[in-house]
Formats: structure tokens, C-alpha cells, sequence
């Protein structure tokens, strides 16, 4: 299919994963164990969490969009799934996201552009359609991206970079 006729984030979404790869090609099984706090996630806390939303709450809204005719989703919260996150191993995580992010882009670009319309009711956001969701979720991707990249950055990089990192102001 062109790219005119797809949906829109579809490339987006297909990079994450390359992304995410090259964030993580320098660190250990500790770094991505690593939290800078005990209410903040780890790489590996991060990545169990995409992993988890990506089959459990996009994939299923997918779905449920193209075959139900406004069905009604519950807000996804991640911290009600904190357990399932803690002492996850980082390449497991990954795998197993890059495994199903594969899946959903491939069986999103099957679908027309038209099917973007298709609407969902959401508890909080009201009437959604399947583009906005497909944009929400590259916003998911994008604010995680960002927030590993932190880690990485406070992890390898600030203490290394001596006087260098004074002036850099992190929040990972």
C-alpha cells in the first residue's frame, strides 16, 4: 500500500524498536537495572512496560475498533500493573515487544486509511477514532524513548563526562 493511502504513524511506530536497540547497544544487565529512584522505572521496568501495553492494551484496542462498533475502553494505567514490570530482564522485554510490534505494523498496513475513522468510545477521553489512538500511541513511544534515553544519560554518560556534565539537568 503507498504511503498516502495508510494510516498515519505507521513508520513511527516500526522505528521504535531500531530505536530502542540503539539506546540500549552499551548497557549491562545492572544498568538496565538501574533506578534512579524508588518510584521511578528502570530500562527494564520501561521496556516490560511496553511490552505489556503493546498486546494488552493497543493491539487489543486495535482490534476491537476494526470489529466492534463503538466499543468502550477503560483508561490504560500502567501503575496497576507495577508487579508485572518489577524484575523483568531487559532483552526479554524487548524481544518480546520488537515480536509483537512487528505483528501490529504489519497487520496495520493491511488495513485502508478509511479505517482510521473507525470510533471508540474511552472513559476519559470521550469519542475517539483509530487515527487518533494510532498518534496517541506514537506519543506512548516517544515519551518512553525519551525517558530511557534519560536513564542512559544519568546512567553511562554524566558521571563519565567529568566537569563536562556539570551543566546538564536530568530527569530520569
Amino acid at each position: 500500500m503507498t504511503q498516502e493511502l495508510e494510516l498515519d504513524c505507521l513508520d513511527q511506530l516500526q522505528a521504535t524498536p531500531a530505536i530502542l536497540r540503539g539506546l540500549m547497544c552499551d548497557l549491562s544487565v545492572e544498568d538496565t537495572e538501574w533506578k534512579p529512584a524508588l518510584d521511578r522505572f528502570s530500562v527494564s521496568e520501561v521496556l516490560a512496560h511496553l511490552s505489556h501495553s503493546e498486546g494488552h492494551c493497543y493491539r487489543t484496542r486495535v482490534d476491537r475498533l476494526v470489529s466492534e462498533e463503538l466499543p468502550e475502553f477503560e483508561p490504560d494505567e500502567a501503575q496497576m500493573y507495577l508487579e508485572l514490570y518489577r524484575n523483568a530482564n531487559a532483552e526479554d522485554a524487548f524481544d518480546h515487544f520488537k515480536e509483537q510490534r512487528e505483528s501490529n505494523v504489519e497487520y496495520l498496513r493491511t488495513l485502508p486509511r478509511s479505517a482510521g475513522e473507525r470510533r471508540a468510545r474511552h472513559r476519559e477521553a470521550g469519542e475517539i477514532t483509530l487515527q487518533q489512538m494510532l498518534h496517541e500511541w506514537t506519543m506512548h513511544d516517544l515519551g518512553h524513548i525519551r525517558q530511557i534515553a534519560e536513564l542512559v544519560r544519568a546512567r553511562k554518560h554524566l558521571q563519565a563526562a567529568g566537569k563536562l556534565g556539570d551543566s546538564y539537568r536530568l530527569k530520569p
